[in-house]
């Protein structure tokens, strides 16, 4: 019998090649993309800080050992841990993405690009203490946002035309992947070196989307994205030691990633990489709420204050009917008992009617203590999502990119309130001038959760400064935020 398999080693997938080639030698030119850069470090920071005062987060932070401090390893903010690169990574993507705060994208895939500063700041800040130790000038947080940009856009671009979720694959893949090229840049690697560090990130095990869906909802989803920017670094750093690479680790015939999950299915691309991502990306401004709800808590809220007016509240409503778009019906429409933050904060039911009944919707209100009022249930059991065809229509449309939602309150009377649509989120680039100052505003509020006022104003006087922030050393501005 002949042996069907050809060994000659093919040449490396493009794909892989296409991003290492990006890494190394696209110079960004977007003065927006910089800009918008900075905005997005300071409100994934500020996430960050937020989500430490939550224990269920804090007691995943630290050494693996305890009382391990790393020479010249990397801080991680708000915290008095200096760790190795890899666990730090994980120490601040954890911190970034516990409470569904920072930025997102939406595309055929979804995703949180600034999910990567747990990787990129982790390595920038070792490097640059590791660099300083030896007499060498640091990295500067110039470096930091042009890995922030390319992270964002590699990640971006491959989630505009690829649904890993309709395979089961939750989008950290993706945090993965980003983080392993912008890292390997970082560190100085090659192209053969970051093509086999890239190959190593799609040979891997991928995260199943287990944690985000009823009935296991769970809070994982809260960690994943930590774990997938920690994964990174290492096989960054493997890649480093000379390891060999798999050059077709994504279209090798039944081995390939293409074939085992991806259903023999090749990417798809919609552009080339640029500045794209990073200029059109989504910043979470008002509400700590999964991203396709977002315009529907707006409406809640819009709708609350109409209530007031007319003397009336939550208590008299029969009925609410929210036409949105077909993604959110697929991820957060959901019935049933709700066992835990993590699973309410993946709900539009309960994300509509917290505002609808309170008027606010905060972290803390997707905790025990407030999910116990009996009122949220009741009025859950009252709404119904329908999708929009033309809303799912202008969720893909590059030039759109909206995340509509509308909706119709009935009151116990039969009164039936005017329709409320918002088609963008405060945090879209189409409202740019009215989000960055809440944005600014949000960043505030996080510094003065951990830090006295005069830390607040040095850490203000420097971050709200593009050109101070971009020459300052990454050490020194990490060191700002020393818990």
């Amino acid at each position: 019998m002949t042996s069907p398999n050809n060994n000659e080693r093919p040449a490396p997938d493009g794909v892989l090649v296409d991003i290492a080639d990006y890494v190394l030698n696209y110079r960004i030119d977007s003065s927006l993309a910089y800009e918008t850069a900075r905005n997005c470090l300071l409100d994934t920071l500020g996430c960050g800080l937020e989500a430490l005062d939550y224990p269920a987060c804090t007691k995943l932070l630290g050494p693996v050992v305890a009382g391990t401090t790393v020479p010249n390893g990397a801080r991680v903010p708000g915290t008095p841990y200096q760790l190795d690169p890899v666990h730090a990574a994980f120490n601040i993507g954890t911190m970034i993405r516990w409470l569904d705060f920072n930025d997102c994208w939406l595309a055929a895939e979804w995703g949180h690009p600034s999910d990567n500063l747990g990787g990129i700041l982790a390595v920038a800040d070792w490097l640059s203490r590791t660099a300083l130790a030896a007499g060498r000038p640091a990295l500067t947080m110039r470096d930091v946002l042009t890995a922030m940009i390319k992270a964002h856009e590699i990640q971006g671009c491959l989630a505009l035309e690829n649904s890993f979720n309709k395979v089961g694959i939750d989008h950290v893949i993706l945090v993965k992947v980003a983080s392993t090229a912008v890292v390997s840049g970082l560190l100085g690697l090659g192209r053969e070196e970051i093509v086999n560090a890239l190959s190593l990130a799609f040979v891997d095990g991928q995260a199943l989307r287990t944690y985000r869906h009823a009935p296991n909802a769970g809070s994982r989803k809260s960690w994943a994205a930590g774990d997938a920017t920690s994964r990174a670094v290492r096989l960054a750093l493997i890649a480093q030691t000379g390891e060999m690479g798999y050059p077709s680790a994504l279209s090798a015939r039944t081995w390939g990633f293409y074939d085992v999950s991806f259903r023999g299915q090749p990417f798809r691309f919609q552009r080339p990489y640029g500045s794209y991502v990073m200029e059109n990306v989504l910043f979470k401004i008002s509400y700590p709420a999964e991203f396709h709800a977002q315009t529907a808590v707006e409406a809640a809220m819009a709708i609350h204050g109409r209530l007031r007016q007319m003397g009336r509240s939550a208590a008299d409503i029969a009925k609410v009917r929210i036409r949105t778009h077909e993604a959110c019906i697929r991820i957060i429409d959901k019935r049933g008992p709700l066992h835990n933050p993590a699973d309410r904060d993946h709900t539009i039911q309960y994300m509509v009617a917290v505002p609808l009944i309170f008027g606010r919707l905060t972290a803390a209100d997707y905790e025990d203590a407030v999910a116990a009022d009996p009122r949220i249930d009741a009025l859950r059991a009252k709404i119904e999502c329908v999708e929009e065809p033309a809303f799912t229509r202008d969720y893909h449309d590059p030039d759109k990119r909206s995340i509509s939602n509308a909706m119709t309150v009935t009151l116990q009377d039969g009164t039936v309130l005017p329709e409320l649509m918002v088609e963008y989120p405060i945090g879209h680039k189409r409202r740019r001038g009215e989000g960055i100052p809440l944005l600014e505003a949000k960043f505030r509020a996080n510094l003065a959760r951990r830090f006295v006022d005069k830390r607040q104003r040095r850490i203000l006087d420097v971050s709200l400064d593009q050109q101070r922030l971009e020459a300052m050393a990454v050490n020194d501005y990490v060191d700002l935020y020393a818990g």
